[in-house]
């Protein structure tokens, strides 16, 4: 007679995994990115191309050199690097000098990344933290913008100046205008969100609401009069979809609840609304999203359930 015995192992949770990874993430978040690369290199030529290829070289060769210097994992076969310097590319200007792109991929990863122990443990988003470091330090040179060749304004900047002539809404929306390499065709964008909600990486909640309370303030409060078009501008230029999906939802700068990322996503808009409106400049996006990456761990404090049973 033998005796039946279950062996049961015990292991921390979670114990139900979707079988999700760094690399499985990541490689979606670059496949979302295609139609707004494919859009770039179309509208920009051999430009977005030089400046992309420089911004993932340097994103990754970073990466490798400073975890094989400190013997750490080397870890850049996860992608995270890789969508780095992809994503701080879309936020430079296809005609900006080779070494823009290189710096800004060193500070990327070493300074806001690395520093701080690493994949998960970053409190700013890379890529737009990067941005920021580039355009306090070379203003002139991430200002600049060209299309085909030419020096053109971007939609907010002729908003913000009064001056100049606008493209129509149809040429925002599929990208015929000047700005960053990544910014200029909402299609592309709204593809690349489409595809990520479609496979769960990201959820609505924070574009959606960065995205609408944009709108609303604009409309009753940007200008002197209500007008659609003025706020169709503010949601279709100045890199504001290019933040809203594939920036304030970053999984480590972002909330983890539903209620905390509408909170983000409204405070982004606020927050993107007063720069263009109050500001010196037309753009917002950048520094509104990584104001409210600082707020983050008070926003999870204050909205994630007490566990059952927790006394203080």
């Amino acid at each position: 007679m033998t005796e039946n015995t279950n062996i049961y192992i015990e292991t921390s949770s979670p114990h139900i995994h979707r079988g999700d990874s760094t690399h499985t993430i990541m490689r979606d978040v670059l496949i979302a990115l295609l139609p707004a690369l494919i859009a770039a290199i179309f509208i920009f030529k051999m430009e977005a191309v030089f400046v992309i290829a420089l911004s993932i070289v340097s994103c990754t060769l970073t990466e490798f050199l400073w975890q094989k210097i400190f013997r750490q994992d080397i870890t850049v076969k996860d992608l995270s690097a890789t969508v780095t310097g992809v994503l701080l590319a879309f936020t430079l200007p296809p005609s900006v000098p080779f070494y823009i792109p290189i710096i800004g991929g060193v500070f990327a990863i070493v300074i806001v990344k690395q520093i701080f122990g690493g994949m998960g443990k970053n409190f700013l988003n890379p890529a737009l933290a990067s941005r920021a470091f580039l355009v306090v330090t070379w203003p002139a040179l991430m200002a600049k913008w060209t299309l085909d060749g030419l020096s053109t304004a971007t939609p907010l900047e002729i908003l913000k100046s009064g001056g100049g002539s606008l493209p129509s809404i149809w040429a925002v929306f599929i990208g015929n205008i000047g700005g960053t390499i990544g910014e200029t065709s909402a299609l592309a964008l709204i593809i690349g969100a489409i595809y990520l909600i479609y496979r769960d990486i990201i959820t609505w909640e924070i574009p959606v609401t960065y995205v609408l309370s944009t709108f609303l303030l604009t409309f009753f409060f940007g200008s002197t009069s209500l007008s659609l078009e003025f706020s169709l501008y503010h949601i279709l230029s100045g890199g504001l979809l290019l933040g809203a999906i594939f920036m304030a939802t970053d999984y480590v700068t972002s909330p983890v609840t539903k209620l905390g990322k509408c909170i983000m996503g409204i405070g982004c808009g606020f927050l993107t609304f007063a720069l263009r409106r109050f500001g010196a400049t037309p753009e917002g996006v950048c520094f509104s999203i990584l104001i409210m990456n600082l707020f983050v761990p008070i926003i999870n404090r204050h909205v994630i359930p007490r566990t059952f049973g927790e006394v203080k």
